[in-house]
């Protein structure tokens, strides 16, 4: 995983006889500090949320740990040991399982990404006895970040006649508008890992992960390593992320580009989404979940739409151009019908995975994007209301739904 590291001469004395003697001194590395995402968690809001959750006893836990660990494979084992657990506490807590913590509604996937950051920060600012390098602290930090979305646990019965589904989310984003925000498509993979959903061709079993908002690890080909084990396995896959305000898309056309909207790092990417073999990588992908079938069932109270839209440069052409029915032969990709955001790039990465497994004709995936989570009118203060619990509820069901008219097909 990507790390922060800043450099600083020698302090006192030591700086002084550096300055002195520039031909022998080595300037000495200061301890690593918290990334922009980490640091947020100074701020009222964050400390509110894993206090009203019980989830904020998460990262003490693992800093008592941690100082009992004497070694590497130690520390190692504490960090996978603890990644895994707040992922199936979080889990737990939205299905309802063990203790709520708190008055903090269950279904709330603001504890889990909050306590993970506590986590990573306390990790990437430890220095333990024995010393830790670089990659020895990438490696711990990577571990962390992949136990606890869950990205490690997906794992299916061998119950024969059960379908397979897998589903991704994300952590919340745009913080710095609102650092209240909660992201649905997260509070759907807590609510439905493991589950069971019914549908017309009998029941489908569904195992989630949930990835970062970050362009870096992206680029590193996280969602890869992640699905790359599993798709030839599943029956549908959907990536799932937030949208539109009032409606649900599922997006027909799936675009290689960044488009450079900071993400959670205030980091920004313009540029040929970044993947392997790039000169066989096509501008275009596109879904193969049944989007007739979905937008004609009664999924909910949000309404769904087909959405085929995307904004090309023609072949030729110098000038992006939006094309409401899709792309024109030869294009240049600009955005893909959710956007030239993350959610795009995942839906290009999974399709694109997807098509490179030869799995195209006989793999039903694709992106669907949510309404956006929205608090009550007037609610400008306050980490939560009766009014944004239940559209979180209404559209976490209503995914659910979705998910199982399209594993019906």
């Amino acid at each position: 995983m990507h790390s922060l590291r800043v450099r600083a001469g020698v302090l006192g004395l030591a700086l002084l006889a550096a300055l002195s003697a520039p031909t022998t001194a080595t300037a000495a590395q200061a301890a690593p500090v918290p990334t922009v995402e980490e640091q947020r968690l100074d701020q009222a809001v964050p400390r509110e949320i894993l206090a009203r959750s019980g989830f904020d006893a998460v990262a003490p836990r693992l800093a008592r740990l941690l100082a009992d660990a004497h070694s590497y494979a130690q520390a190692r084992r504490v960090v996978v040991r603890e990644g895994t657990a707040l992922w199936r506490r979080a889990v737990d807590r939205a299905q309802g399982r063990g203790p709520a913590g708190g008055d903090l509604s269950r279904d709330d996937d603001r504890p889990l990404y909050w306590a993970r950051l506590a986590m990573t920060r306390h990790l990437r600012t430890w220095e333990p006895e024995f010393g830790l390098g670089d990659a020895r602290r990438d490696a711990l930090l990577d571990s962390l970040e992949r136990t606890s979305r869950g990205q490690t646990g997906i794992g299916y019965p061998h119950t024969g006649g059960l379908k397979r589904i897998l589903v991704t989310g994300f952590d919340p984003f745009t913080l710095d508008r609102d650092i209240r925000i909660s992201n649905p498509s997260g509070a759907t993979a807590l609510a439905l890992d493991g589950t069971v959903v019914q549908t017309a061709d009998g029941p489908a079993r569904v195992e989630t992960a949930v990835f970062p908002v970050r362009w870096q690890d992206f680029a590193e080909s996280t969602v890869e390593r992640t699905l790359r084990p599993y798709l030839p396995r599943v029956d549908l896959f959907a990536t799932v992320s937030q949208g539109r305000v009032g409606r649900f898309d599922v997006e027909r056309t799936n675009g290689a580009w960044r488009g450079g909207f900071p993400d959670n790092e205030n980091i920004g990417r313009t540029e040929t989404v970044p993947v392997t073999d790039p000169a066989a990588a096509p501008q275009w992908t596109v879904t193969t979940l049944p989007y007739a079938a979905i937008v004609a069932a009664d999924t909910g109270r949000f309404p769904v739409y087909d959405n085929t839209g995307v904004t090309e440069i023609p072949a030729g052409g110098t000038d992006p151009v939006v094309r409401p029915d899709g792309p024109t032969a030869g294009s240049v990709a600009r955005a893909g019908g959710g956007g030239n955001y993350l959610s795009n790039e995942i839906a290009y990465r999974a399709t694109l995975l997807r098509d490179r497994l030869g799995l195209h004709e006989r793999l039903p995936g694709g992106h669907v994007h949510t309404p956006v989570l929205q608090f009550a009118a007037g609610n400008t203060t306050e980490v939560t209301d009766p009014e944004f619990v239940r559209n979180r509820l209404d559209i976490v069901a209503q995914v659910r739904a979705i998910l199982a008219v399209a594993a019906g097909e």
